[in-house]
């Protein structure tokens, strides 16, 4: 297994689980809250298969990489991302987040200036703004935040097994998944600690991220689907195509948080459509 070593801002280090896979141009992949590096199979075999070079790890606290109590802000968790980049000595990097993963590529930009990187890929992204304030009144009510934490710490399972299937839009006539793939994700979430679980959804639930989205300066692509009933495309999606200068903006018209999996095939041919050009 590969691992690199990344300190926090207490000089505390922390182990990062890295897949290396592939070879050419090198695509980082940051994945989603509560799962981990494994989300993104069917992204990594469509892009090794056209020629590049994927690098997905698991965030601290999730996956294989090591839970440590503290550094669950966006700070210390771009800078495990920097570390992986300067460990890995990569360039013309294409970074890719999807959904909590969106804020580690937003402060990237903001923090280290987007050192290394070429292009960057927003994937039902919570940036630059998921919280309800009243100048954000798209956002996602702060009741509904402490909710789903009472929720978390009540029982954790249950909670995560209900949340899969709003997350790939699970209704009574609408089955995109499996039941298998709705406990595959929950048996990776569950590799998380309860603490890295409520951190990582207070960060990506409350960080306001307008300040720095406009420091993405790399072409970007952003997609999201206007059925999103777990991070609203108003707030997120909308304002990051406002925001960042340039970008492409891509609605996906009815799927819902989840594309990666229920619209993974014409997911993989923009996301090498936009590499590639």
């Amino acid at each position: 297994m590969k691992f690199i070593t990344s300190k926090d801002s207490g000089g505390i280090e922390t182990k990062i689980f890295y897949e290396d896979l592939g070879h050419g141009r090198p695509v980082i992949l940051i994945h989603g809250w509560p799962l981990d590096h494994t989300m993104w199979d069917y992204q990594v075999a469509a892009l090794t298969d056209a020629g590049f070079r994927c690098i997905a790890y698991d965030r601290r606290g999730f996956g294989k990489s090591n839970k440590p109590l503290t550094g669950y802000d966006y700070d210390t968790l771009t800078s495990d991302l920097k570390a992986l980049i300067d460990e890995l000595q990569l360039e013309d990097v294409v970074l890719i987040g999807f959904s909590m993963g969106g804020g580690e590529v937003v402060k990237y930009f903001s923090n280290y200036g987007g050192h290394g990187v070429a292009k960057a890929v927003l994937i039902s992204s919570i940036a630059p703004f998921m919280l309800q304030t009243d100048d954000n009144p798209d956002g996602v009510p702060q009741e509904q935040i402490d909710q789903i934490a009472a929720n978390i710490q009540e029982d954790r399972p249950g909670f995560l097994g209900s949340f899969g299937k709003q997350f790939y839009g699970v209704g009574l006539l609408n089955n995109p998944v499996s039941e298998q793939r709705l406990t595959f994700d929950l048996i990776c979430a569950m590799q998380a600690t309860l603490k890295s679980t409520l951190e990582c959804a207070v960060s990506f639930s409350s960080t306001d991220l307008r300040g720095d989205i406009s420091s993405v300066n790399v072409p970007t692509l952003i997609i999201h689907g206007d059925d999103d009933k777990t991070v609203p495309i108003q707030p997120t999606g909308e304002q990051a195509a406002k925001l960042i200068s340039g970008s492409e903006f891509i609605i996906y018209e009815g799927e819902p948080h989840g594309l990666f999996i229920t619209a993974k095939d014409r997911l993989n041919a923009d996301l090498i459509d936009f590499i590639s050009r």
